[in-house]
């Protein structure tokens, strides 16, 4: 088995579990937060439904830095939930077309995340692709289910049963 055949399980399931998640998001709370150093709802959503994009980019861009940027920026702002399921779509499925096109040899290349002089992360490029594409996005999916528990909204069974629902597998 290859290195994105390996990866493409993996990313078949996280993008299941975002898309059931982003399916909840309630519309007319966009600006809504749990915390004044919170993320507002509908921003966190658009993150989410964009950061495959994000992981299209670690295989596809010999690095990035966020300083002198040469891809254009994404606005995230939320408009309706059917538009950030589009989104997600989209960016899911650059995402998974270059993995499938990625070889074992190029994802073994270090890609060099940096912030101008500060570097960031100088990893194998598949490193880097389950640290800041597959962690981040589990990170903002599972706070997304925290906020969808704080506005009395059902959160799904990602990795196991939720208070509101028996654990599916991800299907």
């Amino acid at each position: 088995m290859t290195i994105s055949e390996i990866l493409l399980q993996d990313f078949d399931i996280e993008i299941s579990n975002t898309r059931r998640t982003l399916e909840r998001i309630p519309e007319g709370k966009n600006d809504w937060k749990c915390h004044d150093k919170s993320m507002p709802l509908g921003k966190l959503t658009m993150h989410c439904a964009s950061l495959p994009l994000f992981g299209h980019y670690v295989l596809e861009d010999d690095g990035m830095d966020l300083a002198a940027p040469k891809r254009p920026h994404v606005p995230l702002v939320f408009t309706t939930r059917d538009a950030a399921l589009q989104h997600l779509d989209e960016s899911a499925a650059k995402c998974r077309a270059s993995l499938l096109a990625a070889s074992d040899e190029h994802l073994s290349q270090p890609w060099k995340f940096s912030y101008g002089e500060q570097l960031i992360s100088h990893s194998p490029r598949s490193q880097s692709f389950r640290q800041m594409f597959f962690n981040h996005l589990i990170h903002h999916t599972a706070q997304l289910g925290v906020y969808l528990r704080l506005n009395d909204i059902p959160v799904p069974a990602l990795y196991g049963p939720s208070a509101d629902e028996q654990w599916s597998s991800g299907k």
